[in-house]
């Protein structure tokens, strides 16, 4: 017999934490799923979690600005009580370094239109406020074996600060903080339980099978079969988001359809309005699940949910798995002040971002420089070398040490390796798809574990318009926002859209 429920996500990073935490607040009964041993187990515990509000796009600004106030009150925000241990923001503040992908002008009027706090330091006041900083310019990024890396600097860079910036200690344990809301909320979760088979019945078409992993046969009753599309089963196992989604205090009025929607005054609203079939997800443990609904929050492994789910056809916006290095290193002489934390550093002028440890350390990744091949992940994600390299070791520290001539170079790499899933435009996909009940929260390439308390928002948002009979392709559905009050125009996270015009990188 099936176990039942309104929702089922599957993935148990902060995408799949948080769009489950908000359904099950509305009064959905919410299974959360996932293949590893706990909530924040895959990418997402590889995550920097560094919170900063310099984007391209003005949207962008906005929820990351939204987010960080959830953050900074994280357990009025999940309801948590006063002994469970949570994640912590660090408002160490960030700079970003000037650079051509980044006009200050830009970013400049960005902060003042919405409010941010910002300064910006110049060639000369740079170096007297992170100590061992050396502000020379050498854009663009080269690679570091080529002789030209190392010549003199072609003039001198100033940057913006801004203090309200800064970092989650432990991503990890921010995943689990928000499944643990979930819970208390009324979810239920299954770990430790890869999605082997999924199909949709009903709405007069036979169910489409789709089982088994690679080289394993498909579990009884669940054979592979040639669906209504003609498709004959994938397979896929189900995993954790790379990254990072809120709902707010009782009676916040934030979600909101095209026109604004009032509040909702019934949280039972729109459940099995969405579909007259169901969806049936078999875990590998042998146990059914049934729902109107499912969310694929699967970060790296999503395409492979997709495949089996059939979904994706219509995708203007696809994504791919690319596997990452962030290295730890010891902080140079400076940089840290007497009383507390260096800032967080973006520098596209040389092509790396680093970000403080509480314990001194520093934290140094890539920004994917054009110089620079990407390790992109061909095979299964569960197959990806999890062990770091010297080779990209080198690469990102010797970029921060151009930056900072004090950082001493450790012989042997020290970090953590994770799966980013990248959008084709590095924005995510929040959206609904053509398959009836079928929702993804994807593509989070990098660079949304910030936005991670407002994500299953637009995600609770969606399915309820989508419940309503608002189609969300033709009129879009717009989120207000607590801090700003301006409205947040979701289509930015089409699945249909046209590539964004951003930076093509991690930093969006």
């Amino acid at each position: 017999m099936a176990t039942t429920a309104d929702a089922i996500i599957i993935g148990a990073g902060l995408v799949g934490t948080s769009t489950a935490y908000q359904l099950a607040r509305t009064g959905r009964r919410v299974i959360l799923c996932d293949q590893k041993a706990g909530p924040g187990y895959g990418s997402s515990s590889a995550s920097s979690g560094i919170i900063r509000f310099e984007y391209t796009l003005a949207t962008s600004v906005i929820v990351a600005w939204e987010a960080s106030h959830d953050w900074a009150n994280l357990r009025d925000y999940l309801a948590a009580p006063a002994t469970e241990p949570l994640a912590q923001f660090h408002r160490c503040g960030k700079i970003m370094i000037d650079c051509p992908a980044f006009p200050r002008d830009l970013l400049q009027n960005y902060f003042e239109s919405i409010g941010i706090e910002y300064e910006y330091w110049d060639a000369a006041e740079l170096p007297k406020r992170i100590g061992g900083l050396d502000p020379g310019r050498h854009y663009p990024p080269k690679p570091i074996d080529a002789p030209e890396f190392w010549d003199d600097p072609t003039g001198q860079l100033g940057a913006i600060y801004t203090p309200q910036a800064g970092f989650i200690d432990d991503p990890r344990l921010a995943c689990e903080n928000f499944a643990d809301a979930a819970v208390r909320a009324g979810a239920e979760v299954r770990y430790r339980a890869p999605v082997v088979g999924l199909a949709r019945a009903g709405d007069g078409y036979q169910a489409d099978y789709r089982a088994g992993r690679a080289g394993q046969a498909s579990p009884t009753g669940w054979a592979d079969q040639v669906g209504p599309n003609g498709r004959v089963g994938n397979t896929g196992l189900s995993g954790d988001t790379g990254l990072p989604g809120h709902r707010g205090p009782a009676g916040d009025t934030r979600l909101s359809g095209q026109p604004e929607l009032p509040g909702r005054t019934n949280p039972g609203d729109g459940i099995g309005q969405i579909a007259s079939g169901v969806w049936q997800v078999l875990l590998s443990s042998g146990e059914l699940l049934e729902a109107p609904l499912v969310v694929n929050a699967a970060g790296p492994w999503s395409p492979e949910i997709n495949r089996l789910a059939g979904a994706g056809g219509e995708f203007s916006i696809t994504t791919r798995p690319l596997r990452q290095e962030v290295h730890s290193v010891p902080a140079p002489a400076g940089f840290n002040p007497p009383d507390g934390l260096g800032p967080a550093v973006a520098d596209q002028d040389l092509g790396y971002y680093l970000r403080p440890e509480p314990s001194g350390g520093l934290l140094i990744g890539g920004t994917e420089p054009d110089c620079d091949a990407l390790d992109w992940v061909e095979g299964p994600v569960d197959a990806v070398n999890m062990n770091r390299t010297a080779e990209l070791f080198e690469k990102q520290v010797t970029r921060a040490a151009r930056r900072f001539p004090g950082l001493a170079i450790p012989p042997r790499p020290a970090g953590v390796v994770g799966v980013y899933d990248v959008a084709t435009d590095w924005t995510p996909i929040y959206d609904k798809t053509d398959l009836p009940g079928f929702f993804v929260a994807i593509g989070t390439s990098g660079n949304q574990f910030k936005n991670g308390p407002l994500i299953g928002e637009f995600i609770s948002a969606l399915i309820e318009a989508d419940g309503r009979g608002q189609d969300h392709d033709v009129v879009p559905v717009r989120y207000t926002g607590r801090v700003t009050g301006r409205q947040i125009d979701l289509s930015l996270y089409s699945r249909l859209r046209q590539p964004a015009a951003n930076s093509g990188t991690v930093a969006g």
